[in-house]
């Protein structure tokens, strides 16, 4: 018989599917993918529910219903400033992981380059490649994830079409300073080049820092696909909606992009999200304040079990060297003897590198659980490696540990 399409055939079986049906096979607490274990905000999910009896379940605009892509507009004027005109720079998906591929289909023909940042999400490089363009890898280096200019720099040149942007990142928790993201903008205007921008976890920065969009430095506006996720900013992943911001030429093609790959998302969730976008200053602040507390517990847990904790000032992640604990296999085994022998599941961080050499020694933790859930997660890592002090109550944060 034909082959099949080689990208898609060649694909192997996600790390993430493997470890969390390792996690099922041994019961073990799955801190491995990244959704939260409760419900969002009770008025968002009320909204959906009262939205879904109202008599309008049939197809809703394509870009999306008025009153989301109204709220997304209102979303960037007061968070950032952004001016978005409602109907023709708004684009409503399922999804951001759609959004994403919605956009790197409005801007990419074979051939072209689209520089992409490592680690990463594992959707960017099997995308760009089914779309006949080819990715460009710079590598961060940890601990600190600093970009390095110039490996930056020679990544771009004649072809490169656009640079895909995480921030805040993940895995690495990494958020992008203003004098990063102003390197990054002058080496787009330089190549006449596109960003497209994952930003799914915005609200989610840490560490009194601000999470700056690449759409606001100067001359970006008309460069930049902007992507949100309703699932990471209310806790309610599996509706699966994003949306894109973008000039309207931009979007225009994202659209048609859209209208190829989903057409439309749910409309009862997305006139639940608008209501979501629309919540005071003080959801936002105690989503971010709330996270970074579970942040510092599960970074004051790891060290005192011996880790090295990895700075993490956004995201719903924490990363890890678990070579102070005298494991001497890679990320992958380490993570399946957690899982197996600790009932702990996490992600070796070397799933989110494409080329060669990638780090093997980091476990990647999602903390974006109940209290109780960490804890009893900690204990049991605990009971598997022992601890500086086993079962005494954790120390006070060192700086370290508040930046992790």
């Amino acid at each position: 018989m034909k082959d099949l399409n080689h990208q898609l055939a060649g694909l192997g079986t996600t790390i993430f599917t493997v470890m969390s049906a390792l996690a099922v096979e041994h019961g073990a607490i799955n801190l491995g993918q990244g959704f939260p274990d409760t419900d969002g905000p009770a008025d968002v999910l009320k909204a959906a529910s009262d939205a879904l009896m109202d008599g309008r379940n049939q197809y809703p605009p394509m870009t999306g219903v008025p009153e989301l892509r109204q709220a997304v507009a209102a979303a960037n004027r007061r968070f950032y400033g952004l001016e978005v005109d409602a109907n023709s720079e708004v684009v409503v998906t399922s999804g951001a992981t759609e959004a994403i591929t919605a956009s790197l289909m409005a801007l990419v023909n074979p051939g072209d380059e689209v520089v992409l940042i490592e680690p990463l999400y594992d959707t960017y490089v099997p995308v760009v490649r089914l779309l006949g363009a080819v990715p460009k890898l710079v590598r961060l280096t940890p601990p600190n994830w600093d970009l390095p200019r110039a490996e930056l720099a020679a990544a771009f040149g004649p072809k490169t079409k656009a640079i895909m942007l995480n921030t805040p990142m993940n895995p690495t928790g990494k958020v992008f300073s203003a004098e990063e993201l102003g390197f990054i903008a002058g080496l787009l205007h330089k190549h006449d080049a596109y960003a497209v921008c994952d930003e799914v976890y915005e609200h989610l920065v840490f560490d009194g820092l601000q999470h700056i969009p690449l759409m606001t430095l100067p001359g970006m506006r008309a460069r930049c696909l902007r992507i949100g996720s309703a699932g990471k900013t209310f806790a309610l992943t599996g509706w699966k909606i994003g949306y894109i911001t973008a000039d309207k030429r931009l979007a225009g093609v994202a659209t048609k992009a859209h209208q190829n790959l989903t057409f439309t998302s749910a409309p009862n969730l997305q006139r639940a999200v608008a209501v979501g976008l629309g919540k005071d200053d003080a959801y936002f602040a105690g989503l971010a304040d709330e996270l970074e507390r579970k942040r510092d517990l599960m970074a004051a847990g790891l060290a005192r079990l011996g880790f090295g904790v990895l700075p993490t000032h956004g995201s719903y992640f924490i990363s890890a060297d678990f070579r102070p604990l005298g494991f001497n296999g890679d990320d992958v085994a380490f993570c399946r003897h957690i899982t197996e022998a600790a009932k702990v599941t996490a992600i070796p961080v070397t799933a989110f590198y494409d080329g060669a050499g990638a780090p093997g020694h980091f476990a990647r933790f999602a903390f974006c659980k109940r209290d109780e859930v960490l804890i009893e997660a900690l204990a049991r890592l605990e009971r598997l490696f022992g601890g500086r002090d086993a079962g005494a109550t954790p120390p006070p944060l060192t700086q370290a540990a508040r930046t992790a």
